[in-house]
């Protein structure tokens, strides 16, 4: 039977046809009112829509699929459930079948438009609505009561706790608050040092101050981009059966730690991600192609396309949930059960990603200031220095009696250059090459201002005379895939002579163009050796831009200076002091430059999306445009958008200043990492099924005020940090002011949610990893690049890894910089619930192990920290051992041993020596918690 989604009534758009031969409420309606059902009978009741009814019928089913595709009856979904003899899909589902007559009215019906009165009408009352408070717009609300201390954040939280019967605790000890604020932000304890400088200082200017201090540090970053790492699902690994490396993935978790360290406005580090290549910052759409990737293709074209559609889905998934909170993968093979969400929405989303491609790409890099200044004045030097150069070739050829010959072309890369001309379309038409059929790995066609035009993501198409079958890395879509190297290429099918096209997205005026055979010098063959370019005009005749009767021979290159020895000798003397100043300015450029290659994905212009039945790719039903979730709008685009254009408007859409779950999500996201719970629970699921929120206004008000602030996430973090809800003490050790009613608290609350104390909590592996080098005082804090290994690595077709036992300086930097392996982690921190990037993860999980207290004991990595620590206890305190223990407290705790714990650690490092004295603070709840 068709059922009805209780929560979303999609809109099926109503197209107005001429009544056929077949009468709708003569004949069809009777039929359906007889035997077809939208859904349980109950539910008829809830909903009031039945198929006999113009609205129901309009409504559809809840796997996605229309009723009926008007003029054709054996593609409708109606014919083929009354004609079903399957029991979980025939209609009506029990009873009699419908007569052979009546199947012929309503195929008659359908097949002549399936008009039916009133439909506009029916169309037009049911748009596509819902009233969950997430997609709901965001509206500032009143703070309520007067604002204690300036903060609203307090009247908000201090509203909840009277409205609960509460009351909160009383403000944490300077110490305890000092080691929050560090752990928290910086996922490091402070050194005893600053400490002791903020407990000292009691000015009441001196939290705002150290807020400050902490907010500035670069640590910040780099503890903040390891929380959004988890987000996105990023690892340096593909994962599955091989699990290759992706040694260059690294710069987009630099490019994380750099935004947030600069405090990039939260809009453009989404729009960034998505849209990065459009945007000059290639390294974010790292974003994209974080996810698992098989490399592994089948030869069988039907698992082919259920792999794109994973790498699909993959992409899908992770953009609703960490930017808008929304499980869209819920609706990949029907509507979604709970929220508003089509499974035509789900395929509109997918067509916006379908262009994207697991890979590397060189990652542009932006010049700063001076060195854009510099950039310009080497380039204006080349510029005349070739000129120079060329008119001594014309001097040597002149003296010779000919004409000065341009280079021979080469196999790596050849350069055209011409008088800027309009054209539409250019042509690259290869009348003889170096062997076989021609091979081009990529054609670069540039304009005025140094735009690259010819990129199939700009919209540019490419056409050929033919391509070699049977080889997908020989593609056509290689040639303008933004993709150098012989396997992101094109070959000809036609031996010797081809060509190839590309049709530009709008007339432009060009004036360089750049091909190779194999930029990467790996293949010598296949070279076009006989050509021209042609342009296209505005009156669609072909003009010629370019072409290799200029060139000298292939295979006849004379060196570079030769033509110096047709000179006189005052000439010779200044061309090669020319040829020298030029390759000299010419490897400045180039350093200037810097180009790397990154794991960042490539893109393609694709074929049309269609809405997949059951999510089944060899189902393809209608065609689906670009857009967004419908119950938030549209964006209007067509099926065949250009490529950059539909991440580009998707991510304006994104972060516009109305999307009502855009700064929702991201402000929860924030109070959930410094409190350890968020504001809603389930800060990846916006949705019905997530958990409603515990303070909605609050909630509101944090997402107006960092849309206010510019997006500004460092100012969320400033607000959060100076209310007193974080500086509440955590209830735990000795009671404070306002302890008295905690017990009541707690059989209210005993987790803590409504913020009437600072809840404890586990830190994560790699706080804790961190925060025992520090303690060490081995950690090494250099920042960005490769990342360090805490496993071996076999290299094979299939990749090993084994975790390491051995450790040195190499492994002591941060852990947000380890090179995370998909599938294995590290033998000591995956205990404490270390995520693989085999999946998002939004809020980790807090397990409570034996295993953890062994790993933190007896451990090679703890055992080598511990001997580390042990030194510097005995160089920093002396050989006297309650110093030794003094310093010890200092440094795990930033306080002092009171005089039960100095002597019985006194008496511990004299039973069983500094190194298991040191093992055993490892294990202690005040170093692995943030109280």
């Amino acid at each position: 039977m068709i059922e009805a989604n209780r929560l979303i009534l999609p809109l099926i758009a109503a197209v107005a046809v001429p009544c056929g031969a077949v009468d709708f409420v003569k004949e069809v309606q009777p039929v359906l009112e007889a035997n077809c059902y939208d859904c349980h009978g109950e539910d008829k009741q809830k909903n009031g829509l039945r198929l006999d009814s113009v609205a129901g019928i309009l409504k559809g089913s809840d796997s996605g699929e229309p009723l009926f595709v008007r003029g054709s009856s054996g593609e409708s979904l109606l014919i083929r459930m009354v004609t079903s003899t399957d029991p979980k899909h025939m209609m009506p589902p029990k009873g009699e079948r419908l007569k052979a007559e009546e199947v012929v009215v309503l195929k008659a019906w359908i097949d002549g438009g399936a008009a039916m009165p009133g439909e506009k009408e029916a169309a037009a009352g049911m748009p596509l609505k819902t009233d969950h408070w997430s997609f709901q717009p965001v509206r500032r609300p009143e703070v309520p009561g007067v604002v204690a201390g300036g903060s609203e954040i307090d009247a908000f939280v201090g509203a909840k706790l009277k409205e609960k019967g509460m009351e909160a605790l009383g403000e944490a000890d300077r110490r305890t608050l000092v080691r929050r604020v560090y752990q928290v932000m910086h996922g490091l304890p402070p050194s005893p040092a600053e400490s002791e400088a903020f407990v000292r200082d009691e000015r009441p200017e001196a939290w705002g101050e150290l807020v400050e201090k902490v907010l500035a540090s670069p640590r910040r970053g780099e503890r903040w981009a390891r929380h959004w790492l988890d987000v996105v699902r990023y690892a340096d690994t593909n994962g599955f059966e091989t699990n290759r490396e992706r040694k260059t993935a690294y710069h987009y978790r630099d490019w994380v730690i750099e935004s947030i360290n600069e405090d990039k406005p939260y809009d453009q580090f989404v729009r960034e991600q998505i849209a990065g290549d459009a945007l000059g910052v290639d390294a974010a759409t790292g974003f994209l192609v974080a996810g698992a990737y098989d490399i592994v293709k089948s030869p069988d074209p039907n698992l082919s396309l259920m792999q794109r559609q994973e790498e699909l889905a993959d992409m899908v998934s992770t953009t609703s949930t960490a930017f808008m909170g929304l499980t869209m993968g819920c609706a990949r093979c029907h509507n979604h059960k709970f929220d508003p969400v089509l499974q035509k929405d789900y395929y509109a989303m997918q067509a916006v990603f379908a262009g994207v491609n697991h890979g590397e790409r060189a990652i542009r890099r932006e010049l700063g200031e001076e060195e854009a200044k510099r950039m310009e004045m080497l380039r204006t030097e080349a510029a005349g220095l070739r000129e120079v150069v060329a008119g001594f070739r014309q001097k040597a050829a002149a003296a010779s009696g000919g004409v000065a010959k341009r280079a021979a072309v080469n196999a790596r890369e050849n350069e055209e250059v011409f008088a800027a001309t309009e054209v539409g379309a250019v042509r690259f038409t290869i009348e003889a090459c170096s062997g076989a059929e021609p091979c081009v790995d990529e054609l670069e066609i540039y304009d005025e201002g140094g735009k690259n035009v010819a990129l199939a993501s700009g919209g540019a198409v490419a056409k050929a005379s033919g391509s070699l079958a049977g080889y997908p890395i020989h593609k056509l879509e290689h040639v303008n895939d933004g993709q150098s190297g012989n396997a992101r290429s094109w070959i000809a099918d036609t031996a010797g002579k081809a060509w190839v096209e590309v049709v530009l997205p709008a007339k432009v005026k060009v004036k360089r163009i750049v091909w190779g055979r194999d930029r990467n010098g790996q293949f010598g063959d296949r070279v076009a050796t006989s050509y021209r370019f042609e342009g296209l005009g505005a009156g669609g005749e072909w003009t010629v831009l370019a072409t290799s009767e200029d060139r000298m021979p292939f295979g006849g290159q004379e060196a570079p200076d030769a033509f110096v020895a047709k000179l006189g000798a005052g000439d010779a003397v200044a061309a090669r002091e020319a040829l020298g100043s030029l390759a000299a300015v010419e490897a400045k450029v180039a350093a200037l430059s810097g180009a790397a290659s990154g794991w960042v994905g490539t893109f393609s212009q694709p074929g049309r999306t269609h809405r997949l039945y059951r999510g089944e790719p060899q189902q393809p039903r209608e065609e689906v445009a670009p857009d967004v979730v419908t119950v938030m709008g549209t964006l209007g685009m067509g099926v065949d958008e250009p490529e950059q254009e539909r991440r580009v408007k998707f991510a304006r859409w994104l972060t516009g200043a109305e999307h009502p779950l855009t700064a929702r999500v991201m402000v929860n996201r924030i109070w959930h990492y410094i409190f350890g719970q968020g504001i809603v629970s389930t800060p990846s699921d916006f949705g019905l099924n997530g958990a409603r929120p515990t303070h909605p206004e609050l909630l509101d008000w944090l997402a107006d005020e960092f849309v206010r602030s510019g997006w500004s996430v460092k100012h969320v973090q400033r607000l959060i940090l100076r209310s007193a809800a974080f500086r509440r003490s955590s209830g735990a050790g000795e009671p404070v002011a306002g302890d008295a009613g905690s017990e009541k608290n707690r059989q209210v609350d005993a987790g803590g949610e409504y913020l009437w104390r600072f809840t404890p909590r586990r830190l994560e592996a790699e706080a804790i990893r961190d925060a025992m080098l520090t303690v060490s005082g081995v950690l090494e804090m250099s920042g960005g690049g490769p990342g360090f290994y805490l496993m071996d690595v076999v290299e094979e077709n299939v990749m090993h890894y084994f975790a390491k036992e051995k450790f040195g300086p190499a492994e002591f930097r941060r852990m947000v910089y380890q090179f995370r392996i998909r599938q294995t982690t590290d033998s000591v921190f995956s205990s404490f619930d270390c995520p693989d990037g085999g999946q998002v993860m939004p809020k980790r999980s807090r397990s409570n192990t034996p295993l953890q207290a062994l790993n933190l004991f007896n451990s090679t990595f703890v055992l080598g920290q511990a001997g580390i620590l042990e030194e510097r206890l005995r160089k920093e305190a002396g050989a006297d051992v309650g110093a030794q223990a003094e310093r010890a407290f200092a440094l795990f705790y930033n306080r002092a041993p009171d005089a039960w714990e100095r002597e019985q650690s006194v008496a511990m490092i004299e039973a069983e020596g500094l190194g298991s004295f040191c093992r055993a603070l490892y294990n202690s709840s005040e170093f692995l918690f943030v109280f």
